[in-house]
């Protein structure tokens, strides 16, 4: 009897996530998915293109929800996605990350006693301030399987009496995603933003930072003050755009660096692959940088990264000046961490995935 995968996706990472066990799926016989794209994210530049390029079909559902706050988002979400199941009756509703869709996909496919597998399970900030890290606790302890991207992951769940067959480390779908990027970025052409020089790549959104004016203004500035050693070249998203408008002192900051519109999938690989050094404070651009063999600096006051900052890949500077933003970048430039480890798995997270799922042994076409 064929078996149903209803995905749940909203932002934009995410998608790059789910293209990775897409591609997996549409090989597999007996096994169809269909997939939700709740609209939590939602613009031309950042969500149609990157389905055109990962090569997976266009959402079957899309809920439309844009932007609000976190309970009226949320609320929004299970309300759709509880109707989608009921329509779909699925076999597995598949959730990734930490976003307010994974939240409400968990919630709303736990309440109908459809079974959730949660990819990336058991990261922890241990900041439980930050919506993400609520959304992610919420969902591990809902659901059915946990596909753990890391051992740390896995230590996680154990400690939190989340342990037995229900848990499986897979590795990590970024690893994936980041492998197949970088094979089509050999035969893809574009056209960079770039200037040809050498450049700082930097990606600024967490709520964290862009909510909070003194921290914001410590990471502009710290860019601004680099942009005397190196071109800083900035993608913004259209909420931090919008902030930054309706402030003089970050306009000005702003001017200083190369600030470009949101770019797809494969021009940001290139970026990452070009870039002297990464300051993000996004958790999956952390890890690209590492797959990318780049330093990377997060702005941010902790990481679920850990093994990153460890293997000296990583390290953390907390936006309290522009000085000490500054000075975190500067010291990075040219370092390099510890090499030859495999802390994110082998490249096969996709296939594990389903295999735990179904337990069909996937193999590459």
């Amino acid at each position: 009897m064929e078996k149903k995968v209803l995905t749940i996706v909203g932002a934009r990472p995410q998608f790059i996530k789910a293209a990775v066990v897409s591609r997996v799926i549409a090989r597999v016989p007996g096994v169809t998915e269909s997939m939700v794209h709740t609209g939590q994210h939602y613009d031309q530049g950042m969500s149609d293109i990157f389905f055109q390029e990962l090569k997976i079909p266009a959402p079957a559902h899309n809920l439309a929800v844009g932007s609000g706050s976190h309970g009226a988002q949320t609320g929004r979400m299970l309300e759709g996605i509880e109707k989608v199941i009921q329509e779909e009756r699925p076999d597995w509703v598949l959730v990734y990350g930490d976003t307010n869709s994974t939240l409400a996909g968990a919630l709303a496919a736990s309440k109908l006693h459809i079974p959730v597998a949660h990819v990336e399970a058991g990261l922890r900030s241990f900041n439980k301030a930050m919506p993400e890290e609520q959304n992610r606790i919420v969902a591990d302890h809902l659901s059915d399987l946990l596909l753990t991207p890391t051992s740390s992951a896995t230590e996680n769940l154990a400690r939190e009496g989340i342990k037995g067959e229900k848990v499986r480390f897979v590795g990590d779908v970024m690893y994936d995603a980041t492998l197949f990027a970088k094979e089509a970025v050999q035969t893809e052409t574009g056209k960079s933003v770039t200037s040809g020089k050498p450049y700082i790549l930097a990606t600024i959104h967490r709520a964290e930072n862009t909510d909070d004016p003194a921290r914001l203004a410590a990471i502009f500035g710290g860019l601004s003050e680099v942009v005397q050693d190196m071109e800083v070249v900035l993608p913004l998203h259209p909420r931090t755009r919008s902030l930054i408008a309706k402030d003089s002192h970050l306009s000005a900051y702003a001017d200083h660096l190369t600030v470009v519109e949101p770019v797809g999938y494969f021009e940001m690989a290139r970026l990452e692959a070009g870039a002297e050094l990464i300051a993000t404070d996004s958790g999956g651009v952390q890890k690209e940088a590492y797959f990318h063999g780049k330093p990377c600096v997060t702005l941010r006051d902790e990481t679920e990264w850990v093994e990153l900052v460890s293997m000296g890949w990583n390290r953390l500077q907390s936006p309290t000046s522009g000085a000490a933003v500054a000075q975190a970048i500067r010291a990075a430039i040219g370092q390099s961490g510890q090499s030859g480890a495999t802390p994110y798995g082998d490249g096969r997270a996709g296939e594990k995935v389903i295999a735990a799922m179904f337990g069909k042994d996937v193999t590459r076409g």
